[in-house]
Parts: structure tokens; sequence; C-alpha cells
């Protein structure tokens, strides 16, 4: 049986809103396994953001029990969400987040420059995963000489130059044209197949599909889940 990496049961987060509690997220349940390609599917307002937050340990559940990587995340302070945080989870955003002033091969560096990692060691290990993602030839262009989708490879590089137990991608293929969106879920696919755990957001169904499992959040709510074929 694959191991499980990610347990989430009865969530419930609450937010103060005036007098009263308002419910964003209401009694989730969630288990992810090492190697899952699981899509969370839902439009605006259903809650896949907060679920998003809670998945990479930005934030933690009012009540309810989260488990990652064999750690009670529900149970941890700032200090220690900030450390699992960094060592578990590599994150892909929608508007790729570059520091505009860095090469390629800078922006990818610079968890390890955090993490205290050797030049030397840090500059093969981004070069490498800069490659992987085919961008071995551009490794000192600035994001403004790369196209849409080239700087969404050099994100997914930085995410996971880290090598985190898990890829948290929100809306990946959002900035981008359809077709450069289906490259980047190429690259998707290839990763998942050599072993990574993805863990993708999105609004978008048909994107959603590249997943091979779907969990729809609705208000609050994990309304269904299945195996995509």
């Amino acid at each position: 049986m694959s191991e499980q990496i990610l347990n989430m049961t009865g969530i419930i987060k609450t937010y103060q809103m005036g007098d009263d509690d308002q419910v964003v997220l209401d009694n989730i349940s969630l288990t992810v396994y090492r190697g899952d390609f699981v899509a969370i599917l839902g439009p605006s307002g259903s809650g896949k953001s907060t679920l998003m937050n809670m998945i990479g340990c930005l934030d933690t559940p009012t009540r309810g029990q989260y488990i990652l990587s064999q750690q009670k995340v529900d149970e941890l302070d700032e200090s220690e969400l900030a450390s699992i945080r960094n060592k578990e989870v590599g994150f892909v955003f929608q508007q790729f987040q570059l520091l505009p002033r860095l090469s390629a091969i800078q922006n990818v560096e610079l968890p390890l420059v955090y993490a205290g990692v050797p030049e030397k060691t840090r500059k093969n290990r981004a070069w490498k995963i800069l490659e992987r993602v085919g961008l071995g030839e551009k490794i000192h262009h600035r994001p403004n000489q790369l196209s849409g989708g080239q700087q969404q490879r050099v994100a997914i590089a930085r995410a996971m130059v880290t090598e985190p137990t898990i890829l948290l991608a929100d809306e990946p293929t959002g900035a981008l044209d359809q077709r450069t969106g289906q490259q980047i879920m190429q690259l998707f696919h290839e990763l998942h197949e050599e072993g990574k755990t993805i863990i993708m957001i999105t609004h978008d169904v048909e994107i959603a599909k590249n997943a091979s499992r779907i969990v729809h959040i609705l208000d609050g709510k994990l309304r269904e889940e299945f195996a995509h074929v």
C-alpha cells in the first residue's frame, strides 16, 4: 500500500465576521498518498484557496487534525509551521512570483540560499533542475527575457529544488494561453510519472482532468471524489 503523506480529519476553519463565525471549511477530510496527482476543483468562493493554505501550512484549522509527513500540523506554532512548510511543500503560483532582477538560476537557487546550502551545491542543483524542466540554455535569462511558459517552468524548478514532499500548484496555467498551459500540464504529468506527489488547485474542469484524482469542493465541503481515467 502507498505511503500516506497527508491526512486531514474533520477540518473546520472559521473566521470572525462581526458577531458571527463564518465557516469557510466545513468538516473536511482528505488523504493523499505518496505519488498521487490530486486536483482540488471548485469555483471562486468555494473554500479551495483556504484549503490550499491549510495544505501548504500557511494557516491552521480552527478544529480538526492535519498530519503531514507524520507531523501534527494543527499543533505547530508559527516557527514550526515555517519549518515544515519550507521542508515539505514546494509552491507553484499562478503569477509565477519570480524576482525580476534575478536570473532564472538565481530565482531557483533562492530557497536553497534561505536554507543555508553552500553556493557550489545550490548552483549545481539549480542548474540540474532547470535542465530537467527544459531551460538548460536559459539559466542566465531574467524573467522579462522569458515567455510566460518559460517563467512558469522556472517557478516549477524553484518549487522542486528543495526536494519537497508535495508540489502544491495554485492555478498553474491560469496566466497562460491554452497551448502553453497544455505544455505545463505535460511537465506535471512527467513529474508525476517520476514519482512526485502533486496537489493542484483549479477552477477549470479540463485542467483538473489531468490529475489522477479529482476532489470537488463547494461551500467549504468536499462533495465528491473520483479517480480520473
